[in-house]
């Protein structure tokens, strides 16, 4: 049994610090750094970057609503035209930092408000698979399993890498809680590290509003802004070595 620890990365802007690429990328085997619309200016995306080369770490396009203001958490009504340029935009940005440093480009995975929307809305879905494809039809695409964002990129002959969140909650639906409901952030190390476990090995986990949903998992995702990310990435990856899981990027 083995599993890819990922972390949202990169996004911090300028003078303003964000998350704790430094204290989390020594624990990962992948990141999504942030492409300018969300978080990550150049010089910014370039140190985390570099950060994650000298860890080993794979790096991924973490593309986003253009919404600064809002860290990429507000949905916005793009047309799917606007959507497809957008991501396609980011990852050929994030892609000539890759190029100049001597990597290339791991994955992709949408941010915030526009993952989720892609998991319910078939046509921003389809937007964003189709970016993907045109930059390159081999580049896997991170998803959220049992959503239309899935069956979107299934249906575009895109490889698709299945995520679960084991520091956000679910609902018995499938979806994750909105961060406006209480007890949709797990801050608590061990209880994260716990939900991790069965997450891989069992491939459920409780739901917030009652039962259990089935999580099917080939990488599991750290957010960069749970405060205490450093402390649950370190939790997390111990929980699954003991258990036996191999850690290694997809």
């Amino acid at each position: 049994m083995r599993v890819d620890l990922n972390a949202d990365a990169g996004e911090s802007y300028g003078a303003f610090l964000y998350g704790h690429d430094r204290e989390v990328f020594p624990h990962i085997t992948s990141a999504n750094l942030a492409c300018g619309f969300h978080g990550g200016s150049p010089t910014r995306i370039l140190e985390a970057l570099r950060l994650a080369k000298a860890h080993g770490v794979q790096v991924g396009a973490h593309p986003s609503f253009p919404d600064l203001v809002g860290f990429g958490r507000r949905e916005m009504a793009l047309s799917p035209e606007e959507v497809y340029a957008d991501v396609l935009y980011q990852i050929g940005a994030l892609s000539a930092l890759l190029k100049a440093e001597g990597l290339s480009l791991h994955h992709v995975k949408p941010h915030g408000a526009l993952y989720l929307k892609a998991c319910r809305d078939r046509e921003t879905a389809r937007a964003i698979a189709e970016a993907v494809r045109a930059f390159d039809p081999a580049l896997p695409l991170v998803v959220l399993p049992g959503t239309v964002y899935e069956e979107e990129a299934r249906a575009l002959g895109l490889r698709v890498v299945l995520e679960a969140f084991p520091e956000r909650a679910y609902l018995k639906n499938g979806q994750l809680a909105p961060r406006s409901m209480p007890g949709s952030w797990i801050t608590d190390p061990q209880e994260a590290a716990r939900r991790a476990v069965r997450m891989v090995l069992e491939g459920r986990v409780e739901a917030l509003d009652g039962g259990e949903v089935e999580v099917r998992a080939e990488t599991l995702c750290i957010h960069g802004d749970n405060p205490n990310a450093p402390l649950v990435v370190r939790a997390v990856r111990e929980a699954l070595l003991a258990h036996g899981v191999e850690i290694r990027a997809f």
